[in-house]
């Protein structure tokens, strides 16, 4: 299967730890969490996504802003850069442990963050890079073939 998301959360899933919005938002968010931890690939997605999905009922969910659109086209940008491809809707990731890796480095340096500004998230996601991420829910899982 493939997890359908925004760019912006592709930023967002680096650091998630079980923090959220509302229960319903972080119990969706845990489900997405494992799967993508189990190795299902992301497909890039123009607006609400997998993750927002929990938000979607509320009576005016951020999702739809123009401000998550700044955000989106702003990861867009850094993440598309540091993986060198065009990210847009209906480009595929395989968040192996590599790709996780450098975009856990880029962001703890500060390299993908332009669309974290502004983020009611900001502290605690810097705080959990600065520590290394060892809380995270999304890990990479490392396939291997015996010979």
């Amino acid at each position: 299967m493939t997890v359908r998301l925004r760019p912006h959360h592709l930023l967002c899933l680096l650091t998630y730890v079980g923090k959220g919005y509302t229960p319903g938002f972080v119990a969706n968010y845990d489900r997405i969490a494992k799967r993508l931890s189990s190795g299902e690939d992301v497909l890039v997605v123009d607006g609400p996504d997998d993750i927002c999905a929990a938000l979607l009922c509320e009576p005016e969910p951020h999702c739809f802003r123009d401000s998550v659109r700044v955000r989106d086209a702003q990861a867009a940008a850094d993440i598309g850069d540091l993986l060198e491809m065009r990210l847009s809707a209906g480009a595929r990731i395989d968040l192996h442990p590599g790709v996780l890796a450098r975009m856990r480095k880029a962001f703890a340096e500060g390299q993908s963050r332009k669309a974290c500004r502004g983020c009611e998230w900001y502290d605690l996601c810097s705080g959990i890079a600065n520590d290394g991420y060892g809380t995270v829910r999304v890990r990479a899982t490392i396939e291997t073939t015996c010979l």
